[in-house]
C-alpha cells in the first residue's frame, strides 16, 4: 500500500519507540552496581529510616517526608549517586500495588537519571514473586514516554534498574512476567498516542501482522469488500463518511497444550471520532478522539503477551477499525443499518458509533462458537461522568465473567466498578422502524450502551469494559504516564490467563 511521507509508523513495528525502549531497559537483581546514578530506598511510615539514607525518621519528617505510600524525597550526594527516599506507607498495608507505585515513584523522581537501583529490605506480607513483579512492572510503565514526533524531547530513557530485595534468587521469572505485561500496555499506549494522520485502520492491520509474527498469534485482515460480503453493516455504515478504508482485524491465539476454553475479545477501533454528522464540539475532548481506538489497542496489546504469559485458553480477537467522519457520503441520523446477522439498527446519533461497529464483531464471535466474550471500548462519556478518570465501569450478563474481569483488574491495579445492566432501561433503545436504535435516553448512557451490546451478545457469557474515562491521564500519575494509559491491556492478559470454560 502507498503511504504518506508524514506517516511515522512503518510496516516494521519494531521501530516504534515505546517497544524499542522497553526491550532496551535492563532489570537485574542484586546490589547497586558501580555505575548507578540514583538509589531509591524504601521507608515504612512507622519505622526508622534505613541507615543507608543517612537521615533518621525525624530528619526526614522535618524535610516534609512522612513516608506515605508513593512519596519521594531526593537527597543529592556530592560525588556519588543521588539517594531517594521512597515511601511505602504502613507495613501492614503494603501490597503489590504499593510496590508498583514505589518503583514508579523512583523513576519519576530520578527522571534525569538512566541507571537506577531500588533497595527494599522487607516485603512484609507480600510474597517475593508478587513484589518483584510489581516493582519491575511499575518501573517499566513509568519509564514510558511518547516522544516519536518530538525533535526536542528531554526525556531520559531508563536504561537499567537493579532491584536489591530479599530472597530475590527465588523469583527471577517475575521480571520476565512483568516485562510481558508491561509490553501489552506499552503497545496499547503507543497506538493510542499516535495521531490519526499517522495511524489509519489499514495501518493498524499492517502493524497487527508484524506483531503477530513476532509474538506468536495469527492475523487475518478483512478489507471493505470482504466486510460487504460478510454483511458487516455496522462497521461499513460508520465508515461511509471516510476516505480511509475500514479494516476488521481478526486475531487468533492457540495454546501449546490442551485448551482451557475459547475466549473472544472485541475491541472498538475508531481511529478518529469526529462524531460524524453529529459533530463533536471543538474542545479538548475532541483532541483526545485519536484515542477512540483504545479498546482495539488494548486487545492488540494483550495479544502480544498471550504466548509469553502461558495463557492456556484459545483466544480470538476482533478489532473493528475505521474513523468516523462527516462528509457528503456519511451515514445520517435516521438511517437504518443492517448488522451482521440481520439485525436492523436505526441511527439516532452518529456519535454513538462505537456500539455499531462492535455489533458486527459480537455476532461473529458467537458464530465462532466462543465460550465467553469480553469487549472493551472507549464507549460513553457517561462512564467518565459516573466514575471519573480512575475507574472503569464493567457490565455483564454473567457474574462469573464479570468477577473474572474484576479479579484481573485488581491484580494489575486498574480499578473497575460493576454497574447494573438494568433491563428496565432496555425499552429506551426501541425503534419504530427498525429492530433497535443506537441511542437511549438522556440518563444512564453507559448502561443503555451496554444494553445495546447485550442484544448482539445473546446468551453467551459476557463482560463489557467502558474505558472512555480511563483511556488517558492529563499528567503523570505513578506508573501511568501522561497521555494514553493503555488501560485494559493488562486486564485482558490476566483475564485470559485465568480463563476456563468450566469452573
Amino acid at each position: 500500500m502507498s503511504r504518506s511521507p508524514n506517516k511515522l509508523i512503518p510496516v516494521d513495528f519494531t521501530t516504534v519507540p515505546g517497544l524499542e525502549a522497553l526491550d532496551a531497559t535492563q532489570i537485574a537483581l542484586g546490589g547497586a552496581p558501580a555505575d548507578v546514578e540514583a538509589i531509591g530506598i524504601g521507608v515504612f511510615a512507622e519505622e526508622n529510616a534505613p541507615p543507608a539514607l543517612g537521615f533518621d525518621r525525624d530528619a526526614l519528617a522535618n524535610a516534609g517526608f512522612e513516608a506515605a505510600a508513593g512519596a519521594t524525597l531526593v537527597l543529592p550526594q556530592a560525588g556519588g549517586p543521588d539517594l531517594i527516599a521512597i515511601g511505602l506507607g504502613a507495613r501492614a498495608e503494603l501490597t503489590g500495588a504499593v510496590l508498583r507505585d514505589a518503583a514508579a515513584g523512583l523513576v519519576r523522581a530520578a527522571a534525569r537519571r538512566s541507571r537506577l537501583a531500588l533497595q527494599i529490605r522487607d516485603f512484609a506480607a507480600v510474597d517475593v514473586e508478587t513484589g518483584i513483579r510489581a516493582l519491575a512492572e511499575g518501573a517499566l510503565l513509568a519509564g514510558y514516554r511518547y516522544t516519536a514526533l518530538s525533535n526536542s524531547s528531554k526525556h531520559v530513557a531508563l536504561e537499567a534498574l537493579t532491584l536489591d530485595v530479599p530472597d530475590a534468587a527465588r523469583a527471577a521469572d517475575a521480571i520476565v512476567e512483568a516485562r510481558v505485561r508491561a509490553r501489552a500496555a506499552i503497545v496499547a499506549r503507543d497506538l493510542a498516542n499516535t495521531p490519526p494522520g499517522h495511524l489509519t485502520a489499514t495501518d493498524m492491520g499492517d502493524i497487527a501482522v508484524v506483531l503477530g509474527e513476532r509474538y506468536g498469534f495469527g492475523v487475518e485482515l478483512f478489507d471493505k469488500q470482504a466486510l460487504i460480503e460478510l454483511g458487516c453493516g455496522g462497521l461499513l455504515g460508520v465508515n461511509q463518511g471516510s476516505v480511509e478504508e475500514p479494516r476488521m482485524i481478526k486475531l487468533s491465539y492457540t495454546p501449546t497444550g490442551e485448551s482451557s476454553g475459547h475466549l473472544g475479545l472485541v475491541g472498538k477501533g475508531i481511529m478518529y471520532d469526529s462524531g460524524g454528522i453529529s459533530l463533536k464540539p471543538s474542545d479538548p475532548m475532541h483532541l483526545l478522539m485519536k484515542m477512540d481506538m483504545g479498546g482495539a489497542a488494548a486487545v492488540l496489546g494483550a495479544f502480544t503477551a498471550l504466548r509469553d504469559a502461558g495463557v492456556p485458553a484459545t483466544v480470538t480477537g476482533w478489532l473493528m477499525c475505521t474513523d468516523n467522519m462527516p462528509s457528503g457520503t456519511a451515514y445520517k441520523l435516521g438511517d437504518v443499518l443492517t448488522a451482521r446477522g440481520g439485525t436492523t439498527i436505526e441511527v439516532k446519533n452518529t456519535d454513538a458509533e462505537g456500539r455499531l461497529v462492535m455489533s458486527d464483531a459480537l455476532v461473529l464471535a458467537n458464530e465462532e462458537g466462543v465460550d465467553a466474550i469480553v469487549d472493551i471500548a472507549t464507549l460513553t462519556g457517561a462512564a467518565l461522568v459516573a466514575l471519573g478518570p480512575a475507574t472503569a465501569p464493567v457490565f455483564g450478563n454473567d457474574q462469573r465473567m464479570v468477577d473474572r474481569v474484576r479479579a484481573a483488574a485488581e491484580e494489575v491495579d486498574e480499578p473497575v466498578w460493576q454497574l447494573p445492566l438494568q433491563q428496565k432501561y432496555r425499552k429506551q433503545l426501541d425503534s419504530d422502524i427498525a429492530d433497535i436504535s443506537n441511542l437511549g435516553g438522556p440518563f444512564a448512557g453507559a448502561t443503555t450502551a451496554a444494553l445495546f451490546l447485550e442484544h448482539f451478545v445473546g446468551k453467551t457469557p459476557w463482560a463489557h469494559l467502558d474505558i472512555a474515562g480511563t483511556m488517558q491521564t492529563e499528567k503523570d500519575d505513578a506508573w501511568r504516564t501522561s497521555g494514553a494509559t493503555g488501560y485494559g491491556a493488562r486486564i485482558l492478559v490476566e483475564a485470559a490467563r485465568a480463563f476456563s470454560a468450566v469452573d
